[in-house]
């Protein structure tokens, strides 16, 4: 997997799991928040975001700041052929990063 794919996949499954007591706004995680979790080019962050927006997997609220959700009724209805599908359980994924115990 290169690096933008792992990049896109860290963001799908950033925000799949993200919930307002981790977040620093309840509303959302915003495209500032995610490079700096990620040491990523906000460039390539907002573009992946743009991606998963054109796929109904995440949503967008409000314009300043612009908070992104993830959207599960639109993922529960992504064709499994999809490549975003495809895409987020390829790889191995370290699902403990995104849980506090």
């Amino acid at each position: 997997m290169n690096e933008k794919d792992k990049l896109l996949q860290q963001i799908i499954f950033e925000l799949m799991f993200s919930t307002p007591q981790n977040r620093n706004y309840p509303e959302g995680m915003t495209a500032i928040e995610l490079p700096r979790k990620y040491n990523a080019k906000i460039d390539h962050v907002k573009k992946n975001l743009n991606v998963l927006l054109d796929k109904g997997v995440v949503k967008s609220i409000g314009a300043n700041p612009k908070f992104w959700l993830f959207d599960e009724f639109n993922f529960q209805k992504l064709n499994s052929d999809d490549s975003i599908h495809s895409l987020m359980w390829s790889g191995d994924v370290d699902f403990d990063c995104f849980f506090e115990y």
